[in-house]
């Protein structure tokens, strides 16, 4: 063979190779790309050519799935009380993806994961039947909670202390996912413009100062580092008390209160700032903020399994702010899952049980393939004893202070009410909180509950934990235990 020949030869054989890695660059980098591309219409397709798998609450399925009439995309994802349940499902849209449970368990409910492929299917590559999700939520507690709710701005979340299931989470205003589950640009464009963002889950995403719900943290840590042996011994705090370092004076919320040296039981039923804020500097922001973290603060991986906002607890804080803290104000945050958990714990002697609100996915055939209950896992927050003396403070609050609106006939309650300022100096309506735990006394049922109302039609000096949250609460627990 020639030197030209033999040049010609390995040339020809280089540009068969360099098509050869093209190729399968092509068929298996930029293939998968394009396969995942959110904007591949041929994924809507597949996905939406079979009926999905379903949503489980309480026995039923809130979720199904609709032939459509024209089109490419043979089937629509529908719901059954849609506003209800917006909070738990999220929404499947053929053109806006998916979010919340829609969008985690994708591949279970539209039958692409692997988990529910048997040989056969492997081999064929035929797609799978869809599996289903089976969740925690009580149907009637969380019917109650938003009936409650009403027409107030806010959200609310219960959960059993002892399993760790979270039983309702309700946000509101709320909106009907069928709504979004084809091409209705006008109603999206609705949903996400209006000032209310109905399509924001307060109960998981949307954390707010807590205002005195956060008291009970400050207290927990005050009792596990020994600085008060009960709630009910007397503190040090002095009435009125000035903020470290400064000139002002923080002022509680009834002047007639008796809150001088007020003991911590005292304390919560008069909900007394100056006590609180004056345990925040005695103990320092760092041991404040330890047992914030205990409870589920500054945790950014809160997964139930919607991964849920960061409550924040700050740091590098002077004196002052520290105090404020304290009676939590300045830049505390807590979403409402975050002060039911500080319930639940509570509830619970101290521990605090994974809060999850999917029980178990199964295939088409009911089997299951993952069962969350038997993965929740429990770790001690506080020592049985600071659980109990917490307990006896809050049923308290209820029974004779600043939370009676929570009393439920046929149970043990307890609570803390809370009302945070909102806006520069406090310029806006305030937020009304209140979190608490109820246990029935003819059964072992339980519950911990937190609600948030952010805004409602109510004047202003008649925003309050009690007379706006409370009732809402009452309204779950009850539900809860029947």
């Amino acid at each position: 063979m020639n030197k030209t020949i033999r040049r010609a030869s390995v040339f020809t054989l280089l540009l068969v190779l360099a098509l050869l890695v093209r190729a399968t660059w092509v068929q298996f980098y930029e293939g998968r790309a394009l396969a995942e591309d959110k904007d591949n219409r041929r994924n809507a397709i597949e996905q939406y050519a079979y009926p999905l798998g379903n949503i489980i609450v309480g026995g039923d399925a809130v979720t199904g799935s609709a032939r459509t009439t024209g089109g490419d995309l043979a089937y629509k994802r529908t719901y059954t009380d849609g506003r209800l349940y917006a909070a738990v499902t999220g929404f499947s849209s053929q053109v806006y993806g998916a979010t919340q449970l829609e969008g985690i368990y994708q591949q279970l409910l539209d039958g692409t994961d692997n988990r529910l492929k048997n040989p056969l299917d492997t081999v064929t590559g035929k797609r799978s039947d869809p599996g289903d999700v089976v969740t925690t939520i009580d149907p009637d507690v969380q019917k109650a909670a938003y009936e409650a709710l009403g027409d107030k701005k806010g959200a609310a979340v219960a959960i059993d202390p002892g399993t760790g299931r979270i039983l309702g989470v309700v946000s509101t205003p709320s909106y009907d996912p069928s709504k979004i589950s084809t091409s209705d640009s006008e109603v999206w464009d609705g949903l996400t413009k209006d000032p209310d963002k109905p399509m924001t889950n307060r109960a998981l995403r949307q954390p707010l100062p807590p205002g005195s719900t956060f008291k009970l943290v400050v207290a927990a840590a005050a009792l596990e580092d020994g600085l008060y042996s009960s709630v009910d011994e007397r503190t040090d705090s002095e009435n009125p008390y000035t903020l470290p370092g400064t000139t002002t004076v923080l002022a509680n919320e009834s002047r007639s209160a008796p809150c001088a040296d007020a003991s911590i039981r005292v304390a919560l039923q008069y909900s007394c700032n100056n006590v609180f804020a004056k345990m925040a500097v005695d103990l320092g922001q760092d041991k404040v903020k330890a047992m914030a973290e205990k409870f589920g603060f500054n945790d950014t991986s809160q997964d139930v399994p919607v991964r849920a906002y960061t409550s924040v607890y700050p740091s590098d804080m002077d004196r002052s702010s520290t105090a404020l803290t304290g009676i939590g104000q300045f830049d505390v945050t807590a979403t409402p899952l975050q002060m039911a958990m500080v319930s639940a714990a509570l509830a619970n002697g101290g521990k605090l049980v994974t809060p999850h609100m999917v029980a178990r996915i199964s295939d088409a055939n009911g089997d299951v393939l993952e069962d969350y209950d038997d993965k929740a896992e429990s770790r001690e927050i506080v020592s049985s004893s600071t659980a109990e003396q917490l307990r006896s403070a809050m049923q308290t609050v209820v029974e004779e202070g600043t939370g009676t609106n929570a009393r439920i006939a046929g149970a043990t309650v307890g609570g803390k009410t809370g009302t945070a300022q909102h806006g520069e100096n406090n310029s806006k309506t305030p937020y009304a909180w209140f979190t608490s735990y109820a246990k029935s006394d003819s059964s072992d049922k339980e519950v911990a509950v937190a609600v948030l109302v952010e805004q409602s039609d109510a004047a202003r000096s008649e925003v309050s934990g009690n007379g706006l949250a409370a009732p809402v609460a009452a309204a779950m627990m009850r539900a809860a235990l029947d």
